[in-house]
């Protein structure tokens, strides 16, 4: 399992491809589900033009691995990635990346979207929205 929080814009493809060469667990999984979350130019009815990520040091991560054990506890998994952006995000650049590698394919789905899901609404991030008529801290997150 990797947890990372980044500071820089990262591809999450390429994350992925990488992290896979070094598990070295091949003919482990035949699944592999993942989940990439971009900066989008609109919120709540108003354009976006950037957005600041904050966040705990220590506790987010904390957080994140006790999401991603939880899902090993109730799926059969081989692996999971979770990388996610902090600092100054630009429109189009990728936030959060969700990766789950499992034998079959039902346990990857459902494990990535019960980890992108806790992440959404219960990891200690904040976000500040930038608006053309200002700034604005983001009270809640989008549904599903």
């Amino acid at each position: 399992m990797k947890v990372e929080i980044k500071t820089a814009k990262f591809d999450p493809w390429q994350e992925i491809k990488s992290y896979q060469e070094q598990m070295q667990k091949e003919g482990l999984f035949g699944a592999m589900a993942s989940f990439v979350g971009s900066m989008r130019d609109f919120n709540d009815g108003d354009k976006v033009t950037a957005m600041e990520l904050e966040h705990y040091p220590g506790m987010t991560e904390k957080h994140l691995e006790g999401i991603c054990k939880e899902a090993g506890n109730k799926w059969e998994l081989v692996d999971v990635l979770v990388l996610h952006r902090v600092g100054k995000i630009k429109v189009g650049d990728p936030i959060v990346l969700v990766c789950v590698w499992s034998a079959h394919r039902a346990a990857a789905f459902d494990a990535c979207r019960f980890i992108m899901e806790d992440l959404k609404s219960k990891a200690p991030f904040w976000k500040q929205e930038t608006l053309e008529q200002g700034k604005r801290w983001v009270e809640k997150n989008t549904q599903g």
